[in-house]
């Protein structure tokens, strides 16, 4: 079955505020961890919010100012199609998407940090493989 889209991410599918409420309520540890260090504006005066609706997904982390997504993966997520659709589909809405295995948040949250940072402040605009980023579409205004 083909998942549809909202032409308008703003829109909130019936049910996905009860669900990212749940989400936020069952966090896992290196969500935890993470959102220790990015509440409160404390990543140089990112506003980040967690497990925000963005049409018909989910997302973990969301500076909204920056358009940028950080998603938090366990190893369920290794090669996963629906992820790739998901990173596709949060590109063409506009958003950059960040994503990093659970164990890196966990062992190297100041690598991970100074990442996130670098990808807010320009530092890391190009697609890379390795840190495992994918930018938004550049659309012509």
């Amino acid at each position: 079955m083909a998942m549809t889209h909202p032409q308008d991410p703003t829109k909130r599918l019936p049910g996905k505020t009860v669900q990212a409420r749940s989400l936020r309520n069952n966090d896992t540890e290196a969500e935890y961890r993470l959102w220790g260090d990015l509440r409160n504006r404390q990543l140089n005066g990112h506003k980040f919010s967690r497990q925000i609706p963005i049409g018909v997904y989910i997302v973990d982390f969301v500076c909204r100012e920056q358009r940028l997504v950080v998603e938090l993966d366990g190893s369920q997520h290794a090669e996963n199609e629906r992820d790739e659709r998901r990173t596709e589909w949060l590109n063409v809405q506009g958003y950059s998407v960040l994503r990093f295995w659970n164990a890196e948040v966990l062992q190297e949250r100041r690598a991970v940090l100074n990442t996130i940072l670098a990808v807010l402040q320009g530092q890391i605009v190009d697609p890379c493989d390795a840190i495992r980023f994918s930018p938004a579409l550049q659309r012509n205004r």
